[in-house]
């Protein structure tokens, strides 16, 4: 199991370098880490737990070719998104750990994923985005365990590689609730930042994560891919 998870970690890391090339011409942006914030707001009360979303309903709500104008948006394969979990050590590092390849604990009923390119072909930010459809108590549970990370681990390693520099970042005010946190690691040898944000809307997760390999220091999940992402799923 580890070294099929192994494998997909070097196959997301290849996966973000080969958008570089795909932003020039294939088919279907950052902003600066703030001061920390806990949530973006607190969870909203809900009288009715929302029905979870099928594999079918997810590929309708998720981001498409002409819903960003400008954008390029391609589907990631099954095996760029691994189910099974690899233990972390630290373990108070371990929804981290699990979420860059877009897998939760308790795991999610389904889920689909994109890499979203941006329509200036010089810049080098790549966001990848999965929806993740749970429990609304298994939704909320998975964002509290990230939120507790966010503030309790500092830096942990994974299936063979080293992330430093944990820190949680200022969420978005979108959704039911949401945590963004950055991460370090190395991809080629080079110091790479990488940003997370997670948005909860309902029972459902959006979770996108960033990077730019030609300006690192320049990362950021973009603002607008966020908000477009779930005000498509809200319009479910």
């Amino acid at each position: 199991m580890k070294s099929s998870v192994s494998r997909a970690l070097v196959a997301a890391s290849i996966t973000v370098a080969l958008g570089l090339t795909a932003a020039c011409g294939s088919d279907d942006d950052g902003k600066k880490p703030s001061e920390p914030a806990k949530s973006a707001q607190d969870p909203k009360p809900s009288a009715t737990k929302p029905a979870v979303l099928s594999a079918a309903d997810l590929e309708k709500a998720v981001l498409a070719r002409g819903d960003l104008k400008g954008y390029k948006v391609q589907k990631m394969s099954a095996a760029d998104m691994p189910a099974q979990t690899v233990a972390a050590e630290p373990a108070t590092c371990q929804p981290l750990a699990d979420m860059f390849m877009f897998a939760t604990d308790p795991a999610s009923k389904a889920r689909v994923g994109r890499t979203v390119t941006g329509p200036d072909e010089l810049d080098g930010t790549i966001t990848t985005l999965a929806l993740l459809a749970h429990e609304q108590d298994d939704a909320e549970k998975v964002m509290d365990g990230l939120r507790t990370a966010t503030q309790k681990c500092k830096a942990y390693e994974h299936v063979g590689s080293k992330y430093r520099d944990v820190a949680p970042l200022t969420a978005p005010k979108v959704g039911d609730e949401a945590v963004s946190y950055k991460v370090v690691g190395f991809i080629e040898g080079q110091k790479t930042p990488m940003s997370f944000t997670v948005v909860r809307t309902g029972s459902t997760l959006a979770a996108f994560y960033s990077i730019n390999l030609l300006k690192p220091k320049e990362f950021g999940v973009s603002e607008k891919i966020v908000d477009a992402q779930i005000a498509k799923v809200e319009k479910l």
